[in-house]
């Protein structure tokens, strides 16, 4: 029997991101952002999730990509951690999808910068590539 895994899937710029399903805590669509002085670039701010506040990661600017058109809202996911909830800011939300192990493969070598360090591997699906994201090394904010 082919061992799975079962991630949640999102999409930034043209890529197809996936972080493990149980990480996860919830996604919803943007929510209103406070700016916070001093923040690294890629700290957006800071939302109020049902009177908790929680930091709002841009993955755009993590994974060293270009801005999102300021006509476009980003989506966020909520991500558990240990000290609290984090949000990952993402373009669109994809669906949860099993990921067969057989298919998992390391990085490219082609792949370079901070993506290289953000990449756990690759899942080929039919017609695309799942990237796996290691979610703490994308909420490292000192790594900015």
């Amino acid at each position: 029997m082919v061992k799975t895994s079962q991630f949640c899937t999102f999409h930034v710029d043209e890529f197809l991101f996936g972080i493990e399903v149980e990480k996860v805590q919830e996604v919803i669509k943007h929510l209103e952002m406070t700016r916070a002085p001093l923040a690294p670039r890629i700290v957006t701010g800071l939302i109020n999730l049902r009177g908790q506040i929680v930091t709002a990661i841009e993955l755009r600017r993590r994974l060293e990509l270009k801005d999102r058109s300021s006509d476009s809202s980003p989506m966020n996911v909520i991500i558990r951690t240990d000290e609290g909830p984090v949000s990952l800011l993402v373009d669109a939300i994809g669906a949860v999808i099993d990921a067969d192990e057989e298919s998992f493969e390391l990085p490219p070598e082609t792949l370079k910068g901070i993506s290289r360090e953000l990449i756990r591997g690759t899942y080929k699906l039919k017609n695309k590539l799942l990237l796996i994201i290691d979610i703490e090394k994308a909420l490292d904010i000192s790594v900015s």
